[in-house]
């Protein structure tokens, strides 16, 4: 698949946006950066990750396309119906607005940070990101950053970004110090 000229970026946090941004940006695409995460959790995380997204974004002169709402409520309302299933619900919410996003901005095609992480059910997410595409009429940019995750994690501490000790929502948190964090799939 050739790489589209611009790409709408979904970015969790500025860690897992690190090497894709470079990449990227090496191959020569206009690459907006779009923050959109109601499942971060508690405010202070969410604080953290977006002010390490923007001190970033300040070092390498991007804008960030923001949808700056702290969404406990409508996180907790959505994701509590089938905790176990919660990881849908948020790719779902993510993905929906991403994509419906990059239309509204003119871009060629979306795709997310999230196909960075090695913590993410990977499957799940291409899977809805691809449904997204089709519902707004736009590409879906898929590459599997995940084998770039070793590096991006060196890279992120010599930048001194704030990193993260979990995925972002309150069900993961409590699955970090409980000790059940675990990938969803192996890395190939």
């Amino acid at each position: 698949m050739s790489v589209p000229d611009s790409i709408l970026m979904h970015t969790c946090c500025a860690p897992c946006l690190i090497l894709p941004y470079h990449q990227l940006r090496k191959e020569g695409v206009q690459l907006g950066i779009f923050w959109y995460n109601i499942n971060i959790h508690p405010y202070m995380e969410y604080k953290h990750r977006l002010d390490s997204l923007k001190d970033f974004a300040e070092r390498e002169v991007f804008e960030i396309i923001m949808r700056d709402e702290y969404g406990l409520l409508e996180f907790i309302q959505n994701a509590a119906v089938e905790t176990p299933g919660r990881c849908r619900y948020c790719y779902d919410a993510r993905m929906d607005l991403t994509a419906k996003t990059a239309v509204e901005l003119g871009y060629k095609a979306f795709s997310t940070t999230l196909l960075y992480s090695k913590f993410q059910n990977h499957d799940l997410l291409v899977e809805i990101a691809n449904a997204k595409a089709e519902k707004y009429g736009v590409q879906f940019f898929y590459r599997d950053w995940r084998e770039l995750w070793s590096e991006g994690v060196t890279l992120s501490k010599m930048e001194n970004m704030y990193r993260q000790k979990y995925c972002g929502c309150i069900y993961s948190e409590q699955d970090r110090y409980l000790g059940k964090k675990k990938k969803h799939e192996p890395i190939s």
